[in-house]
């Protein structure tokens, strides 16, 4: 068997593009690399050409997961200043070199109960998480990596999102009286949505919201008879309690629900600093897989960004720390 390197893997993987919807190349590269080195490694049909990846060596208690897909734009990996720069260096294909980099260091010490989903389509729909649920092994724990600065999770907010939806009357724009323009409630009903008071939880802080898309209008000189804004809240709480504080903008706007995540609290160990994490993840839709932690080299400050990146330091350590918090699960099963 050859030497492992959780530099090296990462590297292979990263210059994979696997932008979501793309992810066959690499779950094809790194199924073949893991049976190579005798691995158990199953295929969960997803959508299509698109799978998961199982791997295991007996039957899991804890099972490491993160995800193989990415946003756009891909850009391939490379080492500067202690940095391991690429798409996915930390969301989240760094993040799985360390966990199989954790099962490489657990299987020569003899143990054989810890296990590695790794999904397709968690950048866009969870759709790998959703296909892996209806299909569960059994395990206690499920250990999801995403970047967390080596912390382990307390928590995390969920995802409420919503599209804004104005109605007008089209006209001439020359007569603007005659029409009735839909842009303009659409922008009264997001100056509105400034003055609401949203949630607040003790744990979680206040409920956060990002206006990500605006549409509107059919040309420059025509009063714009429709037009909409997509909304992503940051939820502390029940996303009804987020539809509720949306009331007072229906007289301008209709609502209409697209995603809803809850927030998850998390399981921890000693020994770790904790954080709470204003982020969601995988880990709703992954409810049958076990009690679930959060962990991952990497900050979500840079994940997303054209300066993609991990301290290769903090890659190296998370091995050891998705090692030692598998060892603490399984012993705490034992109890």
């Amino acid at each position: 068997m050859t030497t492992f390197d959780v530099v090296e893997l990462a590297r292979s993987l990263i210059d994979i593009d696997s932008t979501t919807g793309s992810e066959g190349p690499v779950v094809g590269w790194l199924a073949d690399w893991l049976r190579a080195r005798g691995y158990t490694v199953e295929t969960q049909p997803v959508e299509g050409e698109r799978c998961n990846l199982y791997v295991t060596l007996g039957a899991p208690v804890v099972v490491l997961s993160t995800h193989l897909d990415c946003v756009p734009p891909f850009f391939p990996s490379r080492e500067e200043d202690g940095l391991l720069y690429g798409r996915g260096a930390c969301d989240a294909k760094g993040i799985a070199a360390a966990q199989v980099g954790a099962l490489e260091r657990l299987r020569a010490s003899g143990e054989t109960r810890v296990g590695l989903l790794l999904v397709v389509g968690e950048e866009r729909g969870s759709h790998g998480a959703h296909a892996a649920n209806r299909v569960p092994p059994g395990s206690r724990y499920l250990l999801n990596g995403e970047p967390t600065d080596n912390r382990l999770g307390a928590a995390t907010r969920g995802v409420y999102r919503a599209i804004l939806r104005a109605r007008g009357r089209a006209a001439h724009s020359s007569h603007p009286e005659q029409g009735e323009s839909a842009i303009e409630k659409l922008l009264d009903a997001l100056v509105a949505l400034r003055t609401l008071d949203l949630p607040v939880s003790p744990t979680l802080g206040a409920t956060t919201y990002t206006v990500a898309l605006i549409d509107g209008g059919v040309a420059p000189n025509v009063v714009p008879p429709h037009a909409s804004a997509e909304v992503n809240f940051r939820i502390v709480g029940r996303a009804t309690t987020v539809r509720t504080a949306l009331n007072p903008l229906t007289h301008l706007v209709g609502i209409e629900d697209v995603v809803e995540v809850p927030p998850v609290e998390m399981v921890t160990v000693p020994g770790f600093d904790t954080a709470v994490f204003p982020f969601t993840t995988d880990i709703p839709f992954l409810s049958a897989w076990g009690q679930p932690l959060l962990f991952g080299p990497g900050s979500v400050l840079v994940a997303h960004t054209a300066e993609e990146h991990v301290r290769i330091d903090e890659l190296r350590a998370a091995v050891g720390h998705y090692t030692q918090t598998s060892q603490a699960l399984l012993e705490r099963s034992e109890d």
